[in-house]
């Protein structure tokens, strides 16, 4: 067997899937940056193995790019002592094959000169809190489900998407037709094509939805690690991007892409399972939510706060919580309720877990799921209690931040998440945002023009 790579990734991976698919020639390395978005390059053929063997270079720097790909200049002083390109690495079980595209896909994590994960890899943040618990002797669990909307490349007269024509009838979707196995069905050469990526990928993807609003679909992901959980979302995205444009139309995960629609989340599944696989959250026999799993959900509340800019990170995702309907902005936990921020599902007890509600699908999968897991770890390991369920007992903790600025403010000031994510990258994705920001207070928007523009 080869030698392990510092993800833990083997050549054999790489050589297996050369001897796969003759046909692939070219293959997108991705790294994540602090947005979610993929950054790296589009390798031949013949270099994948080195990439197993020798890691391939890319600049810290790109975790200094705001969403439009500039530096900041606030977010670059946090890699002034970096120097050249750092290594990236791939993130083993990642490589597959995208039909959608004929080329194959890995996701990659980025290492510095010492060895460690580099400091402002959002993977590497994610990591870092896996390790803790698995010193702990306990394995993180999770899954994330994945809303969206399907656009066409047309607008309307306001110069807004419209939503697609439906590939089997050539009807275009209209109205909220949730849970419409009939709407399934018109766009099911579009999804078939998503299964067969899938596959293809190695890509545990389940049910399909049609969701809340005309346009809006769900896909759930298979529970597993929380951090292939975390990977799912990165290689979902891109195989629903790919295989949308080559239908003619785009996938759109903006969290509130429509005012007078409802918004895109990414709720957040996990538990904690043991050396043997046993779930740590499961009921105990004497009946009750397991002391755990109150104590996660204890820790979680505690933070709360603090992590919403990594929860809902833009502009566009506080638009969502302006209809709390199915989208929780409260401080709040309950058993099978889906008003609240913090649900423990129904169901079997054996299975037990929360789903942390409040992310938008804009929200960068690592950053969730390092804020989560690690918040959790905190309430466990201090003995936290939940505090009284439903929402009345969102009073029992201070309010959360009630707008963007905030936010950025609060999370800025936060010791709980410069723990967690580490003191680089908190202060790297505080001055993102607090760019990004000043960025759009000083943009003239249409809607201004509209109110204002020939009136006052």
């Amino acid at each position: 067997m080869s030698t392990p790579t510092p993800t833990g990734a083997l050549l054999d991976e790489a050589q297996a899937f050369l001897a796969a698919h003759p046909q692939v020639q070219a293959i997108d390395v991705v790294l994540s940056d602090l947005h979610g978005i993929g950054r790296g390059k589009i390798i031949r053929r013949h270099e994948l193995e080195g990439l197993y063997t020798a890691g391939r270079g890319m600049p810290g720097t790109l975790f200094a790019q705001g969403i439009d790909g500039v530096d900041v200049a606030d977010a670059l002083a946090q890699h002034a002592a970096d120097g050249g390109d750092s290594r990236c690495w791939p993130v083993p079980g990642s490589l597959g094959f995208m039909p959608a595209t004929g080329r194959g896909v890995v996701l990659v994590q980025m290492f510095g000169a010492d060895g460690a994960s580099y400091h402002s890899d959002p993977r590497g943040a994610m990591m870092a809190q896996v390790a803790r618990a698995q010193a702990l002797g306990w394995q993180p669990m999770g899954a994330m489900e994945l809303e969206f909307y399907l656009t066409d490349r047309g607008h309307d007269g306001q110069g807004a998407p419209l939503s697609p024509r439906a590939p089997l009838t050539g009807r275009r979707l209209a109205g909220n037709n949730c849970m419409s196995v009939d709407e399934l069905d018109e766009m099911s050469p579009f999804f078939d094509d998503v299964y067969a990526g899938a596959r293809a990928l190695g890509l545990p993807l389940e049910t399909v939805i049609s969701e809340y609003a005309q346009g809006q679909f769900e896909l759930t992901l298979q529970y597993r690690a929380l951090d292939r959980a975390a990977d799912d979302i990165v290689l979902a995205k891109r195989l629903l991007r790919a295989t949308a444009r080559r239908h003619g139309f785009e996938a759109c995960f903006m969290a509130k892409p429509f005012g007078a629609r409802s918004g895109s989340g990414m709720h957040l599944h996990l538990s904690l399972a043991d050396a043997a696989g046993q779930n740590l959250f499961a009921d105990p026999a004497e009946g009750g939510l397991a002391p755990m799993l109150l104590a996660a959900i204890g820790g979680v509340r505690a933070s709360m706060g603090d992590s919403m800019l990594a929860l809902a990170p833009g502009l566009n995702s506080w638009r969502r919580f302006a209809n709390t309907v199915y989208s929780p902005a409260t401080n709040s936990w309950a058993v099978e309720d889906r008003g609240v921020a913090l649900r423990v599902p129904g169901g079997q007890g054996g299975s037990r877990h929360f789903e942390h509600r409040v992310a938008g699908v804009d929200a960068n999968p690592y950053l969730c799921a390092a804020i989560t897991l690690g918040a959790a770890l905190d309430g466990i390991t201090k003995a936290l209690q939940p505090g009284a369920p439903g929402l009345g007992g969102a009073a029992d903790l201070p309010p959360l931040p009630d707008h963007w600025q905030a936010a950025i403010a609060q999370f800025q000031a936060a010791p709980s998440m410069a723990r967690l994510l580490g003191p680089q990258l908190h202060a790297g994705f505080s001055a993102l945002k607090m760019a990004e920001a000043a960025q759009l207070a000083a943009t003239v928007t249409d809607a201004e023009w509209q109110l204002y523009g020939f009136r006052v």
